[in-house]
């Protein structure tokens, strides 16, 4: 996607050919700032105070971050231990996971003089196969707002959309922004209603970040908004991300998702979600009972990020003074509420039987 007339991706080499770049999203919408990462340590730190977030970059991140590592050893110990390292990071998004078994696979019965070679190579392959991935997920999507846009015409189609699932969460497109992109470019009128998504307001900060930066038609919205939205005919359709989705079908996502899933069922609007195959977790059947729910610190409830009226930045606490806060950072969303899941081989059913069609060979014995 495109910054100030530049194309970029989140992350990729640096100049030199081995550190790695990625956009400081903490900084963000205020600071376009991008970071270097030289040693492993510095990409699992990255990924766990959230200088990148997304389930899709997340797993990228991690894959560099074994390479770094295996520049200062490539043996059998310090693989181990930069998949330990990096794997404890975040436990909610299973691309991490995912990505990190693929390093493993591919580099542990190869010679050590060969392994950071092969290492730079799959991590660069990850990340160009997460592009291609969410490209094919807006295809698929951008199917579902062409029937929604014939039966307005001329009218823009409102799009509810929950946090950040644009390019900023994956390696370039993003999983529910991009069917939202490539309407757009197509000359389909669209209008996105954003949510804040508090505590970390990954939506006003992040989305709307992009989309304004895309040129798409959006308005910012309290997160308790879409209900009432959705009442008075105002959404036409939801669309989120994913951080991990059971092979049944039901879906964590950012805190809140949930509660626009019950709103969208009770006013007859689709409910979509949009993930790569990476972010399904073929071991899990039920989302409620087996899906780690990250809990961070509450002090991404009482303070605030933002601008002050002299431009300055920084932290404001936004709760009483000696309050307790409690930040579970993602929900659960049953499969019962879901529409469709938008993947990159088409539009499944949220369900054992749908997934399993669209992926015949990773879903043995999961429908029975």
């Amino acid at each position: 996607m495109n910054i100030h007339g530049r194309h970029y991706r989140t992350i990729w080499l640096d100049e030199d050919g081995w550190g790695v770049r990625v956009i400081d999203q903490t900084r963000l919408p205020f600071h376009f700032e991008t970071v270097r990462l030289s040693t492993a340590d510095e990409a699992a730190h990255a990924i766990r105070h959230m200088t990148v977030r997304g389930a899709p970059l997340i797993g990228a991140t991690a894959a560099y971050g074994v390479a770094l590592a295996l520049r200062v050893d490539s043996s059998n110990p310090a693989l181990e231990q930069a998949l330990a390292l990096l794997g404890a990071t975040r436990p909610t998004a299973v691309n991490l996971h995912w990505a990190l078994a693929r390093m493993r696979r591919r580099l542990i019965d190869l010679p050590q003089a060969e392994r950071v070679a092969a290492a730079y190579a799959e991590a660069g392959a990850i990340c160009d196969e997460d592009v291609a991935l969410c490209h094919a997920i807006g295809e698929h999507g951008l199917g579902v707002i062409r029937e929604i846009a014939a039966k307005k015409p001329g009218a823009p189609v409102n799009i509810l959309t929950h946090c950040n699932a644009g390019w900023l969460a994956t390696v370039d497109w993003g999983t529910a922004l991009a069917p939202i992109y490539l309407a757009h470019d197509a000359g389909i009128p669209v209008h996105v209603w954003v949510d804040e998504t508090r505590p970390r307001n990954q939506g006003a900060a992040l989305t709307a970040y992009e989309l304004g930066s895309h040129g798409v038609p959006h308005a910012v919205i309290v997160d308790n908004a879409g209900g009432h939205l959705m009442q008075h005919g105002e959404v036409d359709m939801v669309i989120v991300g994913s951080d991990r989705t059971t092979a049944t079908g039901d879906v964590a996502n950012k805190i809140g998702t949930y509660l626009k899933a019950l709103a969208a069922k009770d006013n007859g609007v689709p409910f979509y979600v949009a993930l790569p195959s990476p972010t399904i977790d073929w071991a899990l059947r039920d989302g409620l009972k087996e899906i780690p729910i990250e809990e961070r610190a509450g002090r991404e409830v009482t303070h605030l990020f933002g601008q002050g009226e002299d431009g300055s930045t920084g932290f404001f606490q936004v709760a009483a003074p000696g309050s307790a806060a409690c930040n579970p950072a993602f929900d659960v969303t049953p499969a019962r509420l879901v529409t469709g899941l938008i993947t990159e081989r088409g539009i499944a059913p949220a369900s054992a039987e749908g997934l399993a069609k669209l992926f015949p060979e990773m879903t043995s014995g999961v429908a029975a």
